[in-house]
């Protein structure tokens, strides 16, 4: 086995198998925008509800205070 056959493994396992879902969403494209991009909504939706629960546990860990805000709160700041 050469080194050519083995990228040439990972190319056919990629391009026949992995992806063909993708190769749906884009003959759908023409007709159906919000359906081609199905993923990226699903994926933008995942990151919204990531980054309110982040806010809400800055936001809770703030409200208890335990946090040290001055000028020298890290050692390294002298």
């Amino acid at each position: 086995m050469t080194w050519t056959g083995f990228f040439e493994g990972i190319q056919s396992f990629f391009v026949d198998f992995a992806f063909k879902p993708y190769d749906a969403f884009r003959e759908l494209e023409p007709t159906s925008w919000f359906g081609a991009n199905t993923v990226s909504w699903i994926f933008i939706a995942i990151c919204m509800a990531a980054f309110v629960y982040w806010v809400g546990q800055l936001k809770k860990h703030d409200a208890e205070g335990s946090n040290d805000k001055s000028i020298k709160a890290h050692e390294f700041l002298g």
